[in-house]
C-alpha cells in the first residue's frame, strides 16, 4: 500500500513538472525539477519519465493483487521422445515386403536375426571388411544404398556414439573416394563411396560399394539404436547408381531364389525382435499360401492396395448395421 501511494505521488509530481513552466515552487522535491525552455530534449525526457511512472503505478503492489499463472510440469519420457522421432523416420521406411512361397531346406536360405526397439526400429548386425567390423543396420526397403559411419566423421555427434568403419583395419578395402549424399524424410547423411566385403548372416558379398558417412547432422541418427542403413530397394533409386547388396547376393550366386522376407516380433519381452530371410521364407512364421501382387513402379516395392472399410454402428434396438466402403 505504501508503495502504491508513493507511485501515485510520484506520477502527480511528474505531471506537474511536465505541464508547468517552472517546477521550482516545490523545493522539497528538487530531484523532480524540469524547466521549460527552448531545449525540447528536457521536455521529452520528462515525458518519458511520466510514461514510466504511470506504468509503474499501474502495477499491483500488494500480494493480493498479483497475477498468478499456474505452470504445468510434464515428466520427461526419453523413450517416448526417441520413439516419436524415429517413428517419423519409419514413415520414410517401407517395411512391407513381398513374400514368395518357396519350399526349401534351411541350407538354401540365410537368416539374419533382428532386434526390436520400441516397435519402431528393427535392426540386425552385419560385418564390413576383413576381418569383419560389426555394425547394426536398419534393413530398409525404401532405399537402396548401404552406409555406415566413417572413422573420418569428426564433427557429427551421431558418429561419436556409434560404431565407425576403419578402412585401414581391412585387408579387402578398395578406395573409391567419390563424394555423395542421401536425404531421408527426417535427416540426411553425406560422405564418400568405398568398396569392401560385406557379411550378412553367413553370406559374404564381395566387392560391395557402400558409403562411408562423414556427416550425420540429423538428431534422428543421434538417438537411433542402429549405426547405419542397408537398402533393399531397386538399383533405379540407388544414389550413384551403385549395385545394392541384395543385387550382388543374387548376382554372386549366394542365394538360389531372388526372395527375401521379414518377420517382426511384437512381443516386447522376447529376446528376438524378428528375422530377415534371404533366399526364401521361414515356414514357422506363416500359414497358408502367399498372395502375389504386381509392382506398379520399379524402384520401390510399390503395389496397388484396395482397402475395404467396415463401419459398424450398434443401433438403439441392438441391431447391427454394416456398411462397406471401397
Amino acid at each position: 500500500l505504501i508503495v502504491s501511494v508513493y507511485s501515485l505521488l510520484h506520477t502527480f509530481l511528474l505531471l506537474l513538472c511536465f505541464l508547468s513552466k517552472n517546477f521550482s515552487g516545490f523545493p522539497f522535491y528538487t530531484h523532480y525539477q524540469c524547466r521549460h525552455s527552448a531545449n525540447m530534449e528536457k521536455k521529452h525526457l520528462c515525458a518519458a519519465l511520466l510514461l514510466w511512472a504511470i506504468a509503474c503505478s499501474a502495477l499491483p503492489a500488494s500480494s493480493g493483487d498479483l497475477l498468478r499463472i499456474s505452470l504445468k510440469k510434464h515428466r520427461l519420457d526419453v523413450n517416448s521422445i526417441k520413439a516419436a522421432r524415429v517413428a517419423k523416420l519409419q514413415d520414410r521406411y517401407g517395411k512391407h515386403v513381398n513374400g514368395i512361397e518357396k519350399k526349401s531346406s534351411d541350407s538354401d536360405i540365410d537368416i539374419v536375426p533382428l532386434k526390436n526397439y520400441l516397435d519402431a526400429q528393427y535392426y540386425g548386425e552385419i560385418g564390413i571388411g576383413s576381418p569383419p567390423q560389426k555394425f547394426r543396420v536398419i534393413f530398409d526397403t525404401g532405399s537402396s544404398n548401404l552406409w555406415v559411419p566413417s572413422s573420418k566423421c569428426y564433427f557429427s555427434i551421431a558418429c561419436w556414439i556409434h560404431s565407425k568403419y576403419k578402412a585401414s583395419k581391412s585387408s579387402t578395402y578398395t578406395r573409391d573416394g567419390e563424394s555423395c549424399s542421401i536425404r531421408y524424410g527426417t535427416g540426411s547423411i553425406s560422405g564418400h563411396f568405398s568398396m569392401d566385403n560385406v557379411q550378412v548372416g553367413d553370406l559374404v558379398v564381395k566387392d560391395q560399394v557402400f558409403i562411408e558417412a562423414t556427416r550425420e547432422p540429423s538428431i534422428t541418427f543421434i538417438v537411433a539404436k542402429f549405426d547405419g542403413i542397408l537398402g533393399l530397394g531397386f538399383q533405379e533409386i540407388s544414389v550413384g547408381n551403385t549395385t545394392p547388396v541384395w543385387y550382388n547376393m543374387v548376382g554372386q550366386g549366394l542365394v538360389k531364389e531372388s526372395v527375401f522376407s521379414f518377420w517382426f516380433n511384437r512381443d516386447a519381452n522376447a529376446k528376438q525382435g524378428g528375422e530377415l530371410v534371404f533366399g526364401g521364407v521361414d515356414p514357422k512364421h506363416f500359414k497358408g499360401n502367399h498372395t502375389y501382387a504386381p509392382l506398379t513402379q520399379k524402384g520401390y516395392w510399390q503395389v496397388i492396395v484396395q482397402v475395404a472399410v467396415l463401419l459398424l454402428w450398434i443401433l438403439e434396438h441392438h441391431c447391427l448395421l454394416v456398411q462397406q466402403l471401397s
